[in-house]
């Protein structure tokens, strides 16, 4: 059983995490609603419930996914929050790819730049029993963290929470690759080499990732101009925690990777996830 009850928990959760008081409205509105989808979803199948969470930068999906992860715990659950962030390649690795095929796959976040065979390696071997290793990433070191750091977890587990930008995403038609979207793709990638690998990885690989998901949720921000605003509130408190991450000025050019696939997750995904979220400007969630 838990040491402290939940209340206690949230607070010290909020604290650490630098939370504003609203948060509270999002656990209630967003994280039990979503464990007690997570919570039926395992028991109609009967087995573990593997559960996509996509979001812009900065909507909040880590957080959600955490504190939907405690309450399913709570329940007598063994359940999980991975962050697909958590399986970036290191810097040699997108080196190596930044010279064999595009500059631009230096910069992590991208398909293309995940270990997704580590990541599907992991979330299988969670269903069954033994103990898991799960990768972990320091975004302020721009490096994945030596193995000695990262969490281990006893399976079998009932539910896994997969939170990530790209998560559940899929590729855009080829012809629309053709128009630079921003400065980035219009200075840096003028041959469309870039975006091309980009996509041709999210079709190939990551479908093989996303097919493992049993169930899609979307935190779906009301548009693409949200994100920068987003993004530059967690570099903030990235500096402040560790020393480390990205100027405002940074982050600005930084988000034009994510652009391109961010605007199509939010045109083309809705149709298809099985719990939309929609979120205002200030990311409070707009459910009834």
């Amino acid at each position: 059983m838990p040491d402290v009850p939940f209340e206690i928990w949230l607070t010290r959760f909020m604290a650490a995490e630098k939370l504003p008081d609203s948060f509270h409205a999002m656990v209630e509105d967003v994280c039990r609603p979503l464990a007690d989808r997570a919570q039926d979803w395992r028991t109609d199948f009967g087995r573990p419930a593997l559960v996509g969470i996509c979001g812009a930068q900065g909507s909040g999906k880590t957080t959600i996914a955490a504190v939907a992860a405690e309450l399913l715990r709570r329940r007598g659950l063994n359940a999980v929050s991975v962050s697909l962030d958590d399986f970036y390649l290191g810097n040699e690795a997108r080196r190596w790819l930044s010279r064999q095929v595009h500059r631009l796959l230096q910069v992590r976040g991208p398909p293309g730049t995940h270990d997704v065979a580590l990541a599907c390696s992991v979330l299988d071997h969670m269903a069954g029993i033994g103990t898991t290793p799960i990768p972990s990433f320091d975004k302020a070191m721009d490096e994945r963290r030596p193995k000695s750091e990262w969490r281990w977890v006893e399976g079998p587990v009932d539910v896994v929470l997969l939170e990530g930008w790209c998560v559940g995403a899929r590729p855009e038609p080829g012809e629309q690759l053709e128009k630079p979207l921003n400065s980035l793709e219009r200075d840096q990638d003028p041959t469309r080499a870039w975006r091309g690998y980009v996509n041709r990885q999210l079709g190939e690989s990551y479908q093989g990732l996303f097919r493992r998901l049993d169930r899609l949720v979307l935190l779906a921000a009301p548009g693409f101009d949200v994100v920068r605003g987003w993004r530059t509130e967690q570099e903030a408190k990235l500096r402040e925690r560790t020393g480390g991450g990205m100027s405002d000025g940074e982050v600005g050019r930084f988000i034009q990777h994510y652009e391109r696939i961010t605007r199509w997750i939010l045109k083309e995904m809705p149709d298809r996830a099985d719990w939309i979220v929609p979120l205002d400007r200030d990311r409070r969630p707009l459910v009834p």
